[in-house]
């Protein structure tokens, strides 16, 4: 889960490094440990059967970008105004399930939508890679073995559960699935059937999508009536000493006032400066830190609130 699929036609994968029977014995291997976490043999013979590294996979994961965003740069391509009228688009047609899902979760809904339009652009780009062999891939070139093997684990317990076929499970590169971009061992603790037809959906059920967001929020401690953060102006000669977290009353008694209400006078927040002390200030609350649960980054968790609020405006 991440606020992006990297693009993987833009990159010229090079040569795999090891030879093919490394991964043979790699997939010998896992398969003894995959065995002993109690995946059957049936599923192990369908989902390894003729598996072979992913050469985009490996270019991928080693050509991270190798600059960082500015914060302008960052919030100028998550919340464009096409992804702004895409969401709102979005919106309207899930208008309803959106509030249930709120009701169900006590989550905000433009929270929601705001995760959902970072994950895959409102379910519109997914990633075609199959789960099964990207984290195959990943766990045996090494980088973060112990990660990829733990989620190809999960992902083996999904297909050895019956719960979709091998084919189904599909994602980006790193093996994070479906709109909401959940990672196999998330999709086991947090994914939902929400309409309730006997498979979680991540893939093209709306209703499974949207409540899997708002169920993994809750799980992580969403508070219900708390605003995320806002947008704030610092007095003249505010001291950047105060930048602690402090109850809104507190905030408001320094001069600092949200464009938009965040919850009980006691309730927490602190200041997030993103591009420094001479760009925008946001007041944020303790449900920002469960946004930062999905991806941790005050960038991610800031374009998801911003996202949220334009497309609900």
């Amino acid at each position: 889960m991440g606020g992006g699929l990297a693009a993987a036609s833009v990159l010229r994968a090079p040569p795999v490094c090891a030879a093919a029977g490394d991964f043979a014995s790699f997939l010998a291997s896992f398969r003894a440990s995959a065995r002993a976490a109690g995946i059957s043999g049936a599923t192990l013979d369908r989902a390894l059967a003729g598996l072979a590294p992913d050469p985009r996979v490996v270019a991928l994961d080693r050509h991270q970008p190798e600059f960082t965003l500015s914060w302008a740069q960052y919030r100028a391509s998550r919340v464009s105004p096409a992804r702004i009228s895409q969401g709102r688009d979005a919106r309207a047609r899930s208008a309803a399930l959106l509030r249930d899902v709120a009701t169900a979760y006590g989550v905000d809904p433009a929270v929601v939508v705001g995760i959902w339009g970072l994950e895959s652009n409102y379910g519109t780009y997914q990633g075609d890679f199959s789960t099964v062999s990207a984290l195959a891939t990943l766990a045996w070139e090494g980088r973060r073995a112990a990660l990829f093997k733990s989620e190809l684990i999960a992902a083996l317990r999904i297909l050895d559960a019956g719960r979709l076929p091998t084919a189904r499970l599909t994602g980006s590169y790193a093996g994070a699935m479906g709109q909401p971009q959940f990672m196999p061992s998330a999709y086991l603790r947090y994914g939902v059937d929400f309409n309730g037809d006997g498979s979680c959906d991540i893939w093209t059920d709306t209703a499974d999508v949207l409540a899997s967001i708002g169920n993994y929020l809750a799980r992580h401690g969403w508070q219900r009536g708390l605003g995320w953060g806002a947008a704030v102006v610092l007095p003249p000669d505010f001291d950047a000493a105060h930048a602690g977290a402090r109850s809104l009353a507190e905030w408001r008694a320094l001069g600092l006032s949200p464009r938009r209400p965040l919850g009980p006078p006691e309730a927490e927040a602190r200041l997030v400066l993103p591009g420094g002390a001479s760009g925008e200030v946001f007041l944020v609350s303790e449900n920002f830190a469960v946004i930062r649960r999905y991806n941790a980054s005050d960038f991610y968790a800031l374009a998801v609130g911003l996202l949220g609020d334009e497309v609900v405006a």
